[in-house]
């Protein structure tokens, strides 16, 4: 089923999500229903709480990104991205490389708008499948951007949050008008 997508304003995007103690039927109703929601939306990825749900759920696929290539390693081998997409994490943690890279932005909840943002080049990611399994992972490119943005959200930060103040400023009325339409 497709959710309806929370766009900025909406209190519900700077909550903590909880974490997730039980994989049941609800949550794996949920990881189904975001999917088709982030397909529908033409997304890479989408966290629970951009459909409403603060908890601590995301899925990601980056599958189909040739133009922004990715890199998933395990036990520090490559691993084929398709083996592994479309990714749920539950309770997903990472640890960040101190090395930055810039990249193009955008956000479900921030129609129509974009941005640079600095984010570590790669990540390791620690979480849990919907299998109940456990998984750790490195990776880079734009699975490492995605992760960081998506792991952003399941803690109440918004990419907005991480822009430079200069970008801020120039898109200060794109997002009043958005704060605007969302208390409309």
């Amino acid at each position: 089923m497709i959710l309806e997508i929370v766009k900025y304003g909406h209190p519900v995007l700077r909550a903590k999500g909880a974490r997730v103690e039980e994989v049941d039927d609800k949550i794996k109703a949920l990881a189904a229903d975001m999917l088709e929601t982030m397909r529908d939306a033409n997304g890479v990825g989408l966290a629970a709480q951009q459909v409403g749900v603060p908890v601590q759920v995301t899925v990601i696929d980056v599958s189909d990104m040739e133009d922004r290539p990715s890199a998933m390693f395990i036990d520090g081998k490559q691993v084929k991205l398709e083996d592994y997409m479309p990714l749920t994490l539950l309770n997903p943690e990472l640890q960040l490389t101190k090395d930055k890279e810039l990249g193009t932005e955008g956000c479900l909840s921030f129609p129509d708008l974009s941005a640079d943002i600095s984010r570590a080049s790669g990540v390791r990611c620690k979480a849990r499948l919907l299998d109940g399994k456990d998984i750790e992972f490195e990776a880079s490119g734009l699975l490492a951007r995605a992760l960081q943005h998506e792991v952003d959200h399941l803690n109440g930060v918004l990419f907005i949050d991480r822009m430079n103040s200069a970008t801020k400023a120039s898109l200060a009325g794109r997002l009043k008008r958005l704060q605007r339409d969302f208390a409309a």
